[in-house]
C-alpha cells in the first residue's frame, strides 16, 4: 500500500506480472474510487464543457462517452479526463485524482461567462470500479439487467449490479476490453464481491496500481504527470485525434492551430530497447554526447516481455526506424523508435 492523491491505494496484489497477465489472458478488477468526478448541469451545460474541453462533445449522444483534455491557453494539458453525456444538458466528467481539486477550481472559473451552467465536485458521491480483461463481459453480465452486448466501447448504461444502482460504462486504461462501474460508496463493498465470486470461474483477480500502469503503458495510453502536463500540448504527445477542431470555442484552441500550422518541433514517440537496460521516467536522451529529449514513460512489460517506452524527442528523430540513445544510469544505450500502441488487442 502506498499513499496516492490522499488515498491510500494498493500496488500489488498477488504480484505486478501476475495480475498483468490475468488481464491480458482473462480479467482483473481495479478499485479506482480515487478517480475525480466532476458534475455541469443546467440549460448552458454544452456551452461550458465546449470551452473547458478540446475535444467536440456536441457529438455525444446521451449515453456516449469522449476522451477529451483541459488545456490551457497556452495549449499545454491541465489534465486528461473522459467527458460523459448523461442528459442533454447533463455532463460527467471523470480526471484524475491528483488535479481534481484544481480542475474543479479551474472550470469553475473558467464558465462563468457561458450563463447557466452549474458546477459541482460530485467524487464523494461515486466509488469506481474497472473490471478489465476478455472475460470482463462473461463476469459482469450475470450480475446486471443491463445488456452488455449493447454497449458500444465509450458508450455507458445504467441498471443494477448485485442490487445496487451503477452507471456501467465501456470504457478503461488498460489496452483490453472491460468496464468501469460508478456506484454509491457505501454499496461499493458489496459489489466488489459480487464481481470477485462471480469472476471465480474466470480466474478473476484484484489488480493494484502497479499493473494498471504497465498495462497502460503497453497500450501506449498517457499518463499525466509523466507523458502529459502543462509543458506539452496534444500535437506534441500524439493526441491530435482527441482535439475537436469543430468546436472553436475551448481554451487553448487558437495556439493549437498555429502549432498544427507551423509544426511542432518535438513528438512523444514509442521506443523499444536494443542494448540491454530499461530506460525509465526522467533519463534523459541524448544525440552526439547532448540531451536532446527526455524519457516519460518506461519498463519491461509482463507480456510483451520487451524494454519499452515513450519519449519527447525532436521531430527529425522521431520517425518510426529511426534509431535513438538514452542515457541508462549513466550508460549511452541504443533503442529504436517503434510504432505505438506497443499492444493492440485482437
Amino acid at each position: 500500500m502506498i499513499p496516492f492523491a490522499g488515498w491510500d491505494m494498493p500496488v500489488e496484489y498477488s504480484g505486478i506480472t501476475a495480475e498483468h497477465l490475468a488481464v491480458r489472458a482473462r480479467a482483473g478488477l481495479f478499485d479506482v474510487s480515487h478517480m475525480g468526478e466532476i458534475e455541469i448541469a443546467g440549460k448552458n451545460a454544452l456551452a461550458a464543457v465546449q470551452r473547458v474541453c478540446c475535444n467536440d462533445a456536441s457529438r455525444l449522444a446521451v449515453g456516449q462517452a469522449q476522451y477529451s483534455g483541459l488545456l490551457t491557453p497556452g495549449g499545454t494539458f491541465l489534465d486528461d479526463l473522459i467527458v460523459y453525456r448523461m442528459g442533454p444538458s447533463h455532463f460527467l466528467l471523470v480526471v484524475n485524482a491528483s488535479n481534481a481539486a484544481r480542475d474543479y477550481a479551474w472550470i469553475s472559473e473558467q464558465i462563468t461567462s457561458v450563463g447557466d451552467a452549474a458546477v459541482i465536485d460530485s467524487s464523494s458521491r461515486y466509488a469506481l470500479i474497472a473490471l478489465q480483461g476478455p472475460a470482463s463481459r462473461g463476469v459482469l453480465q450475470p450480475l446486471t439487467g443491463v445488456e452488455l452486448e449493447d454497449l458500444a466501447p465509450f458508450s455507458f448504461g445504467h441498471g443494477e449490479v448485485a442490487n445496487a444502482r451503477c452507471t456501467i460504462a465501456r470504457t478503461g486504461y488498460t489496452g483490453e476490453d472491460g468496464f468501469e462501474i460508478f456506484v454509491p460508496p457505501n454499496m461499493a463493498e458489496r459489489v466488489w464481491n459480487a464481481l470477485l465470486e462471480a469472476g471465480r470461474p474466470a480466474d478473476l483477480v484484484p489488480v493494484g496500481l502497479g499493473a494498471r500502469d504497465t498495462l497502460r503503458l503497453e497500450a501506449s495510453m498517457r499518463l499525466y504527470g509523466n507523458d502529459i502536463d502543462e509543458t506539452t500540448t496534444p500535437l506534441e504527445a500524439g493526441l491530435g485525434w482527441m482535439v475537436g477542431w469543430s468546436n472553436e470555442t475551448f481554451i487553448g484552441r487558437e495556439r493549437l492551430l498555429e502549432l498544427k500550422e507551423k509544426g511542432v518541433a518535438r513528438r512523444l514517440v514509442g521506443f523499444e530497447m536494443i542494448d540491454r537496460g530499461i530506460a525509465r521516467h526522467g533519463y534523459p536522451v541524448t544525440h552526439a554526447g547532448k540531451p536532446v529529449g527526455v524519457v516519460t514513460s518506461g519498463t519491461h512489460t509482463p507480456f510483451l516481455k520487451k524494454a519499452i517506452g515513450m519519449a519527447y524527442v525532436p521531430v527529425e528523430r522521431s520517425a518510426v526506424g529511426a534509431e535513438i540513445e538514452i542515457d541508462v544510469r549513466g550508460k549511452p544505450s541504443k533503442a529504436r523508435v517503434v510504432k505505438m500502441p506497443f499492444y493492440k488487442r485482437s
